[in-house]
């Protein structure tokens, strides 16, 4: 979440008169994120989240990530659907954005997840695949393993001012993992940015599973490897807990027990996930703009984490010894 679009008062309480959820009493930016700009909206008929959609989400995906949401509540997993006005529709424009109301879900999400809540997180995930098994919608990931090496040309040589010699690094890693990367494994419906902070918790137990912007459709076994990748690690990279490793794998095969070939490319995923988020990150980082009222995050924060799922490769690249 991030905000890059300001919302005036007068803009927002003229918006929500299209809705019946009360006045608006107070409204506050959320700086945490890269994606849409987004404000937690209080009124006199309860709290909601208000979104507005920016450049990386293309207005023509939204009913995919809509109708998904609306599958998933309907199965009664925790996921905010978007509100309703009073005519039905669930995509509106403020600001010269789409835009969506959202129901606000309670709960905290964690920065340093106990095996315990990786564990739930896991069997969440899990979940949202067995109730997505049936959902019909397609969607191709826009930050799927063929968008890597494009995005690695358009960062170019600027990566090396985050790190001397991380082009020439990342050049050699992509190659390595795009040159075995499965494509045999079961394909579903994915979150594909199932975070810490996009689970919310109370407690151990999961109470929500937010910002699903990235949802599409790709290997099952990838948006886990994505996850342990997140919550295995503090947020610098550097400290891997694998207890926590261990209990989200351990959770999520209550449901979908890892069959020989999941095993044999689970770690190939990971380091993709590894790959998939410096370079994401390493663009955001050279291109976001000065004044936007967002949180940057740290490329090689993802970098690192290359080192647990391939040593060997590990010890090939300069900026990982």
């Amino acid at each position: 979440m991030a905000v890059y679009t300001q919302v005036s008062a007068e803009a927002l309480a003229s918006f929500l008169t299209r809705y019946d959820v009360g006045e608006l009493v107070s409204a506050k930016g959320i700086a945490e994120g890269v994606e849409n700009s987004n404000y937690l909206v209080d009124t006199t008929g309860g709290r909601f989240i208000l979104t507005l959609y920016e450049k990386r989400v293309a207005a023509s995906d939204l009913p995919y990530f809509m109708a998904l949401l609306d599958h998933l509540a309907a199965k009664g997993l925790p996921v905010p659907p978007a509100i309703k006005d009073r005519a039905g529709v669930e995509i509106q424009e403020l600001e010269g954005r789409p835009a969506c109301l959202i129901r606000f879900l309670p709960g905290v999400s964690v920065t340093h997840p106990t095996p315990a809540q990786a564990g739930a997180a896991g069997r969440a995930l899990a979940d949202l695949h067995a109730a997505a098994a049936d959902f019909t919608g397609d969607r191709p990931n826009s930050m799927g393993a063929d968008s890597w090496p494009p995005l690695f040309e358009r960062c170019g040589r600027s990566l090396d001012q985050i790190a001397p010699g991380l082009h020439g690094d990342i050049g050699r890693a992509l190659d390595q993992v795009l040159a075995a990367w499965p494509g045999d494994l079961d394909r579903s419906a994915i979150h594909a940015d199932l975070f810490p902070d996009n689970v919310l918790m109370l407690g151990d137990k999961v109470a929500g599973l937010i910002d699903f912007y990235f949802a599409c459709t790709d290997l099952r076994l990838y948006d886990l490897a994505i996850m342990h990748a997140a919550w295995s690690f503090d947020p610098t990279g550097h400290h891997y807990d694998p207890a926590v490793g261990d209990a989200l794998i351990a959770g999520y095969a209550e449901r979908f027990p890892f069959s020989d070939a999941d095993r044999t490319h689970f770690n190939r995923l990971a380091s993709g996930a590894c790959l998939r988020f410096t370079l994401s990150r390493a663009w955001d980082w050279l291109n976001t703009p000065a004044d936007a009222l967002v949180t940057r995050k740290d490329p090689l924060a993802f970098w690192r984490r290359l080192r647990v799922y391939d040593p060997d490769l590990a010890s090939l690249l300069e900026t990982l010894r």
